[in-house]
C-alpha cells in the first residue's frame, strides 16, 4: 500500500468510544484502513450506577492513539504529523453534567442505566413520543425530580463524544444523530424541537434548575459541516510526544448509532442497520414517521437528519464473550493457549447444527436491565429441562440465538407498524465467527443481512468516513452531493458484501425459539427480584 496518501495528509482519523474498547482509525481518501489502534477499558457499577471514570476516558485516548501511531510508523515508516480530519464518535445518550469550568458534577451516567423510568414515563406523556430510560434528558429530568444538589449548577449538558470533542477542540457541538439521544429533533429545522422544549420549561417551572435546557443543550451540526479544529492543548492530550500538529478540522462528533449507519451504508429511507457488540440495537430509516408511540422504539436521526426507528437493547454478546472467555481458561489449565477468536469458532462451530429439539435449553445473557421485555434487572442464567440433553452445539445454540432475542421482540413491534426495509446491513466483532452469527441474525430478523469485508473497524471507520465527507465538503470536492450519494460514489462504489438469506424453516425455528425464550422471561424477572446487588 502506497504512502503518498500519509505523507499529503489525504487520511483521515477516526477515534470511537465503544462499551469495552476506544479504536482509533486512520483512513485513506477511497475508505481504505491504513492503520488502526485501540485500548480496552470497562465500565464500573458504583453505587447503583454504571460508569466511565473521565481519567479513563483520558487514558484511553492516548493509548489508542498511541497505538496507531505505532503502527503507522512501523508499518509505513512514518511518524504521523498530521491528517486532513477527525472525528470523535461514542456510545450515545446517558448523562454528562458539567458546570461552568467544565468539570463533572456528577459521575459520567452511561446509557446502560435505567433509573429513569418516572422521568422517561412523564416525558414520553407530555411530549407523545418515547422517550427512553438512557436518554439525557430522562436523566436530566429525574435529576431535577430527585433534587438533586448538582442540578442548578449545570452549565452544560453533552455526550461522551461530545465531551471528548470539546476536550480536543475547545468546541461545544454535536452531530444532529449524537444529540437526536438527548432531546427530540425537528427534522424540519434540524435542530432540537422548539415545542417540546418550551414544554419542558413548563414541567420543570418550579423547580430550582438554573439555566434553561436551550442553554445547557450543546448546538446541533449536520453531517458535512466544520466543528472545530485540533486544540495546541488537544493536541497535547491526543499525543503526549508532541509529534501531533495543531489545526487539524474536525467533523461533528456522533453518536455509535450514526456511525454505525455510515460504517454499513444504511443512511438512505429503507435501509436499516445492526450493530452487534455489548449492546445490539437495529436502525431502519423511515419514509415517514410511525402511526403510533410506542415504548420498544426509539426515534433517532441519521448524520444528516434522516428520522431513524431504533430498537435498542441493552443486552448483547457480552455473556457469550464471558463463556468464550471461560472454555478459553479451561484450555489454558490444560496446558493449551488459543486464541480468542479460536475459542469463539470452537464453541460456535456447531451452534448451528443443533436443531429445534434443544430448545428446552435456554440462556439469557442479560447482564443490565432490558427494558424492551420488562425486565429491571439483569441475571445471566441457563435454564434446561430435565429431558433436554447438554450439549456443547445445544449449549452455543441458546447462547447465540438469545443474543438477538430482544431484538427480535423489538422488531416484531416494528413490523406492526408497517416498517420494513429490503435487507438490513450488519457489523460488530461477533460477526466475524465464521458467518455463523451472521445466519443466527438472519432467522431472527427473518430479512437477508448482508456484512461488508470493508469496514471492519465499525464506528471508529464510520466516524473516519464522516471527517473524509466534511473535509470534502469544506475542499469542494463534495460537489454538492448529498451524504448517500458520496458515500455510494466514493467510498462504497467497489464494496464487497457477503449476504445471507434466511430459509423459511430457519425463521420458523428461530420463531419457535423466541417464543420459549420469551415464556422463560417469567425467571429471569424472579431472579432479579430476589437476588439485589450488594451496594
Amino acid at each position: 500500500m502506497s504512502d503518498e496518501p500519509i505523507r499529503q495528509e489525504h487520511t483521515t482519523l477516526g477515534i470511537e468510544f465503544g462499551s469495552t474498547r476506544i479504536k482509533a482509525c486512520l483512513v485513506g481518501e477511497s475508505g481504505q484502513t491504513l492503520a488502526t489502534g485501540s485500548s480496552s477499558w470497562e465500565s464500573d457499577l458504583l453505587k447503583g450506577v454504571w460508569t466511565y471514570s473521565l481519567d479513563a476516558v483520558h487514558q484511553g485516548l492516548a493509548t489508542a492513539y498511541a497505538d496507531l501511531a505505532a503502527q503507522v510508523e512501523q508499518v509505513h515508516g512514518l511518524r504521523l504529523r498530521a491528517v486532513g480530519a477527525i472525528g470523535v464518535s461514542a456510545m450515545m445518550h446517558g448523562y454528562l453534567a458539567l458546570d461552568s469550568a467544565g468539570e463533572l458534577l456528577t459521575p459520567f451516567r452511561t446509557w446502560r442505566n435505567t433509573t429513569t423510568t418516572q422521568a422517561a414515563g412523564l416525558l414520553t406523556e407530555e411530549f407523545g413520543q418515547n422517550i427512553p430510560l438512557r436518554w439525557s434528558v430522562a436523566h436530566y429530568y429525574q435529576a431535577i425530580l430527585d433534587a438533586e444538589s448538582h442540578v442548578p449548577r449545570v452549565h452544560t449538558l453533552t455526550t461522551l463524544a461530545g465531551y471528548v470533542h470539546h476536550l480536543l477542540t475547545g468546541t461545544h457541538i454535536l452531530g444532529i444523530g449524537d444529540a437526536s439521544g438527548m432531546f427530540p429533533i425537528d427534522p424540519v429545522t434540524g435542530d432540537y424541537d422548539a415545542e417540546l422544549l418550551q414544554r419542558f420549561s413548563q414541567m420543570t417551572a418550579g423547580d430550582e434548575t438554573g439555566r434553561t435546557l436551550p442553554k445547557l443543550l450543546p448546538p446541533v451540526a449536520s453531517a458535512g459541516a466544520q466543528a472545530g479544529f485540533l486544540t495546541p492543548e488537544g493536541a497535547q492530550l491526543l499525543d503526549p510526544t508532541g509529534a501531533l500538529e495543531p489545526g487539524i478540522m474536525f467533523c461533528p462528533p456522533e453518536g455509535d448509532a450514526g456511525t454505525g449507519m455510515v460504517a454499513t451504508n444504511a443512511v438512505r429511507a429503507r435501509t436499516g442497520n445492526v450493530s452487534v457488540g455489548t449492546s445490539t440495537f437495529a436502525m431502519l430509516v423511515l419514509e415517514d414517521s410511525l402511526r403510533s408511540t410506542r415504548s420498544e422504539i426509539d426515534i433517532v436521526t441519521t448524520p444528516d437528519a434522516k428520522l431513524v426507528a431504533m430498537v435498542h437493547c441493552n443486552n448483547g454478546a457480552s455473556e457469550l464473550g464471558a463463556w468464550a472467555g471461560l472454555f478459553g481458561e479451561f484450555l489454558t489449565n490444560l496446558g493449551h493457549e488459543a486464541d480468542p477468536d479460536e475459542v469463539f469458532q470452537a464453541m460456535l462451530g456447531g451452534a448451528l447444527e443443533a436443531d429445534a429439539s434443544q430448545n428446552g435449553l435456554l440462556a439469557y445473557g442479560l447482564l443490565a436491565a432490558e427494558p424492551i421485555l420488562g425486565v429491571d434487572r439483569g441475571r445471566p442464567m441457563i435454564l434446561r429441562t430435565p429431558e433436554t440433553p447438554l450439549t456443547l452445539a445445544g449449549f452455543a445454540r441458546a447462547q447465540l440465538l438469545s443474543v438477538f432475542a430482544a431484538l427480535s421482540v423489538g422488531m416484531r413491534v416494528l413490523a406492526e407498524e408497517g416498517v420494513s426495509v429490503d435487507r438490513f446491513s450488519a457489523h460488530g466483532g461477533l460477526l466475524r465467527t465464521g458467518g455463523v452469527a451472521q445466519h443466527a441474525l438472519a432467522a431472527a430478523l427473518g430479512t437477508p443481512v448482508a456484512v461488508r469485508k470493508d469496514a471492519t473497524e465499525g464506528g471508529a471507520w464510520g466516524i473516519a468516513t464522516l471527517a473524509a465527507y466534511s473535509r470534502a465538503v469544506a475542499t469542494g470536492r463534495a460537489a454538492g452531493r448529498s451524504l448517500p450519494d458520496w458515500l455510494d460514489e466514493e467510498i462504497f462504489a467497489d464494496s464487497q458484501a457477503e449476504t445471507v438469506t434466511p430459509s423459511k424453516a430457519e425463521i420458523a425455528d428461530y420463531a419457535e425459539f423466541l417464543d420459549r425464550w420469551v415464556n422463560g422471561l417469567v425467571v429471569e424477572r424472579a431472579a432479579g427480584e430476589a437476588l439485589v446487588e450488594r451496594q
